[in-house]
């Protein structure tokens, strides 16, 4: 019989940079006295190949230490109150990601992370020979900041298109929101514009000043609401945005979070966010194709191990559920996956594994497409970010692990790294996600509870309808429904009164995006090449 949790990942790691080994052990470590001073378990482990569990002829027959399960179990949410990285404790893995990248104690962004910001400089295009004379004078940008001066972490800065690209790249979102407004709404809604992870404010005062510029009637309507979990960060936008922008409305909190409904039609912008959002890992048995959940266990010296359990997590049953519905297979070779005959001969070779490889599934992702659905029921998403990553760790959509150290980037090949210390980021199937986010979107609403606001509160514009029926009669006079739109919101109608669903989002790769809503003769170089266009292609956007 298959045990209830199986240890199958040590906390034995190393970087890949040669700087980071000797003074920077600590760093990937999570204790480093606890290197030298190990329980008489693990001394009798270290006698015990290292890949034991990984390559066990007999399947699942290792139990974990009976310590793992006395620890408490724990989310990111209790972790939260906690000033200190936890000890004793286990938890699933996109609650150590989420609690490593988010603690407001420790956490990644609240403690380390600078996002490289321009100030009130821009560059200059048309003055730049070519796309090397542009990175070098990015470089003398970075160089700015300062060299780190100690062994430990360095500063911990990374850059968006939209402060390398400013105010264009801005403006070509500015551009592609307010053409859907106008063509949709304008006159007779306001122009509500939501921002998650609004970073320095940067996009939010490109977009602003572009309309207040070029679309006056439009900014007159325009109010921008930005939900911010980073307490700095808040104080930020705050102070660069609210004086010049009074329409901007910066809330404190997770969009996790978020509890309140947006009755209008709205906009909801994620740029460069979704990379950052905690994953599970999942791996199937593949005797008898029964996944498992990865959970990461903190021992009381602060070392960390892996392990997996039979899938009780509601989200990760949820997504692996959605999954099946979708037709997205598990990450398994077909061949294996159809036969269970052929699995069967293929575990019982030397050296086989026993689980499949790792996979990290975008849990997160789909809690906040739910929160769309729930709370923002007439949206319009768009949203950018990877499509691809390089130096990623093992593992089917596996993130990249990394912090800089001594000036240089350091990738990492493992997850399990010291909290706070580093940058866990992943790439997106975009075509996943469109699915995903569609099928999302196709569930009916939930009903509202008791003590929380109705789903749409009555409010009378031309075009909301009072009454509900439309949807019930959207088929009257055809049962044809066009397969590239959405259906209809109940008492949701179009100008003609008549309901009529929203178009269905699409993928676009970086420059088909730019190419559609940008001023590209504001970033072309002298040699012609545009950096705007040529870089960033391993980014696609949802819309």
């Amino acid at each position: 019989m298959i045990s209830s949790a199986v240890a199958v990942s040590r906390r034995f790691w190393t970087c890949q940079h040669p700087q980071a080994s000797h003074t920077g052990l600590a760093l990937f470590s999570s204790s480093s006295a606890a290197l030298r001073s190990r329980s008489r378990n693990e001394k009798k482990a270290l006698d015990v190949p290292r890949d034991k569990w990984n390559y066990n002829t007999n399947t699942f027959d290792e139990n974990p230490s009976k310590e793992y399960a006395s620890f408490k179990y724990v989310d990111a949410n209790v972790l939260e109150k906690g000033t200190e990285p936890p000890r004793g404790v286990k938890m699933l893995a996109r609650d150590f990601i989420e609690d490593s990248l988010y603690n407001p104690h420790y956490g990644y962004f609240p403690k380390q992370a600078t996002i490289f910001d321009t100030k009130d400089t821009r560059f200059d295009y048309t003055s730049l020979r070519d796309s090397a004379e542009f990175q070098e004078e990015v470089g003398r940008r970075y160089a700015a900041y300062g060299a780190d001066k100690h062994h430990g972490p360095g500063r911990q800065l990374w850059h968006t298109p939209t402060e390398l690209f400013k105010p264009w790249y801005g403006r070509a979102i500015a551009q592609c929101l307010v053409s859907e407004y106008l063509l949709k709404y304008f006159p007779y809604e306001d122009f509500i514009i939501y921002e998650i992870g609004a970073g320095n404010g940067t996009l939010a005062m490109d977009i602003l000043d572009y309309l207040r510029k070029e679309y006056p009637e439009v900014y007159d309507r325009t109010r921008y609401k930005i939900i911010e979990i980073s307490g700095n960060l808040v104080k930020l936008q705050i102070q660069k945005l609210c004086k010049v922008h009074p329409c901007v409305d910066v809330q404190h909190r997770s969009v996790f979070h978020w509890k309140r409904r947006e009755p209008a039609p709205c906009f909801f912008v994620a740029m460069e966010v979704i990379d950052n959002f905690a994953h599970d890992v999942v791996r199937y048995d593949l005797n008898t194709m029964q996944p498992y959940q990865g959970e990461v266990v903190i021992d009381n010296d602060g070392d960390f191990d892996m392990i997996y359990s039979s899938v009780t997590d509601p989200l990760i049953s949820s997504f692996l559920e959605m999954r099946t519905n979708l037709g997205h297979p598990p990450s398994i070779n077909k061949v294996l996956r159809d036969s269970q005959t052929l699995r069967k001969i293929y575990t019982s070779l030397p050296f086989a594994p026993n689980l499949s490889r790792e996979e990290y599934i975008p849990t997160r992702l789909l809690s906040l497409l739910k929160t769309l659905r729930n709370y923002f029921p007439r949206h319009r998403l768009l949203l950018s970010d990877f499509s691809s990553l390089p130096d990623t760790i093992k593992g089917v959509n596996a993130p990249v692990v990394q912090t800089r150290f001594r000036n240089v980037t350091v990738p990492c090949s493992t997850l399990l790294v010291k909290q706070g210390y580093f940058d866990i980021f992943f790439p997106t199937n975009f075509e996943h996600l469109r699915d995903m986010y569609e099928h999302v979107l196709s569930q009916p609403q939930p009903i509202a509870q008791p003590n929380h606001d109705p789903l749409i509160p009555t409010r009378s514009t031309p075009l909301t309808s009072t009454t509900t029926p439309l949807s019930i009669g959207s088929d009257f006079f055809s049962s044809y429904h066009p397969s590239n739109r959405r259906r209809p919101l109940d008492g949701v109608s179009s100008a003609s009164g008549l309901p009529v669903g929203e178009r269905k989002s699409s993928v676009f790769t970086h420059s088909e995006f730019l190419e559609t809503y940008a001023d590209l003769s504001k970033t072309r170089l002298r040699n012609g090449e545009n950096p705007m266009l040529d870089f960033y292609k391993n980014v696609k956007f949802l819309f």
